[in-house]
């Protein structure tokens, strides 16, 4: 591993968003650019969905991001053939000149998202700059970075906020009045357009302005911590020192905040209810999913919370004992933290009650959509542990301290589509 040139005290002081030139979709080589495009690779996690996006066209970026083969050595360099020919084919295609990105996402229901597309220099979190909140899974960093040694990409960007409104936002307003590159609406409902910002002067004022802030990541800490691994091993300066992020000014666009839910394999409900007996109150709600996500909701207005489900019902654990979380919960963090769903879920709950290893995939999945994480616990015979989510300037406030919460306690949305441009770092 090679450190040389990465001094965090020459580093900057703030953001430093770059252009680059984009690799983008010819939309005379694929059906449709809808129809090459997926969620960020580690929300495709159930099998029909990854056979989904497969079947929507032979070109859809999962074949990139979630190549399919027998060991890890052979699904990295079946990606990194599968860009080679793209590129060869023509399929993707290199825009002409260096560019920030803005990128939009609406949705009917009024959600609307603008952001800048572009590289970021990679720093440390004890820079300040970029800000944790979510441990990572070294094993799934491992598995990112074998994955872009070995196509030499940034497949798809990570979602970063900030809290600005000021000069960048009305740059990326300004820049969102013009026609677009591209305008495509996907399955879920979000239309997505896509815009190049070139010109010199707005991009010198846009980093300008980010060079005062600070971002939090939102979405994408492996790939983050990914960035940190292969920019380490390479001597600077280099393509490595920086990553593709998607950068949203949440004062001007707000982001929303979900839960990512637990499915627990190998444990009946009965089973796990046995184990919390006399530990936490427990009510059985014989009520559909919202509701049952309501009196959730309301729970865990007062304290600790979570639904039970996975054998036709929904069972409401509240009311923790306190003398169960004085002996399980650490008590070297801030108590916001020791406070958390997610903390009292994997220090109480998986280690000490369910003795369910939190990075074991064979006993654990963690699921975004509520709906689907209720139904596969039903139909496999296990517990599916859903969560509230976590209000935002809880997150932010805790990683300004340098605490990071239990991995996979969030997620922030929407999270960009992938496959509507990619970095090549050869370029």
């Amino acid at each position: 591993m090679n450190t040389a040139g990465h001094s965090e005290a020459t580093a900057p002081r703030g953001l430093e968003l770059t252009p680059f030139r984009g690799l983008r979709y010819d939309p005379d080589r694929v059906g449709s650019l809808a129809a090459v495009t997926s969620p960020p690779y580690d929300v495709v996690v159930r099998p029909d969905g990854l056979h989904h996006l497969q079947d929507a066209d032979p070109h859809n970026i999962v074949r990139l991001i979630l190549p399919q083969a027998t060991t890890a050595g052979a699904r990295n360099e079946q990606a990194a053939t599968t860009l080679r020919r793209w590129l060869s084919e023509g399929v993707l295609t290199a825009d002409p000149e260096p560019a920030l990105y803005v990128y939009e996402q609406r949705h009917a229901d009024g959600m609307l998202q603008r952001g800048l597309i572009g590289t970021l220099r990679v720093s440390e979190p004890s820079a300040g700059i970029v800000l944790p909140h979510e441990d990572v899974m070294p094993h799934i960093v491992a598995d990112r970075a074998a994955l872009m040694r070995a196509t030499s990409a940034n497949l798809e960007p990570l979602l970063l906020t900030y809290r600005g409104n000021d000069t960048t936002a009305d740059v990326v307003e300004r820049t969102a009045e013009q026609p677009p590159l591209l305008s495509t609406t996907t399955e879920d409902g979000f239309s997505h357009r896509l815009w190049s910002l070139t010109d010199p002067d707005e991009v010198a004022r846009v980093q300008a302005d980010l060079a005062h802030h600070q971002a939090l990541i939102a979405d994408g800490h492996h790939r983050w911590a990914t960035y940190r691994r292969l920019r380490a091993e390479h001597s600077s300066p280099s393509p490595w020192d920086h990553g593709l992020v998607l950068l949203v000014d949440t004062a001007r666009y707000p982001l929303r905040v979900r839960a990512i839910h637990r499915l627990l394999h190998g444990l009946p409900v009965p089973e796990a209810l046995a184990a919390v007996e006399n530990l936490f109150r427990v009510r059985r709600l014989e009520v559909p999913l919202p509701e049952a996500l309501a009196a959730l909701a309301d729970a865990a207005c007062t304290g600790n919370a979570f639904l039970l489900a996975g054998d036709g019902a929904f069972h409401l654990l509240d009311r923790p004992d306190p003398a169960l979380l004085a002996r399980t919960v650490p008590t070297d963090r801030p108590p916001a933290w020791r406070t958390l769903d997610a903390t009292v879920l994997h220090a109480t709950l998986l280690a000490h009650v369910w003795h369910i290893p939190e990075d074991d995939p064979t006993r654990i999945a963690y699921i975004h959509d509520t709906a689907a994480t209720v139904e596969k616990a039903e139909r496999d015979g296990g517990t599916a542990v859903l969560l509230h989510p976590v209000r935002e300037e809880v997150v932010r406030d805790l990683a300004r301290q340098g605490v990071t919460m239990p991995r996979k306690s969030t997620s922030f949305g929407p999270k960009p589509a992938s496959g509507l441009v990619l970095r090549a770092l050869d370029l």
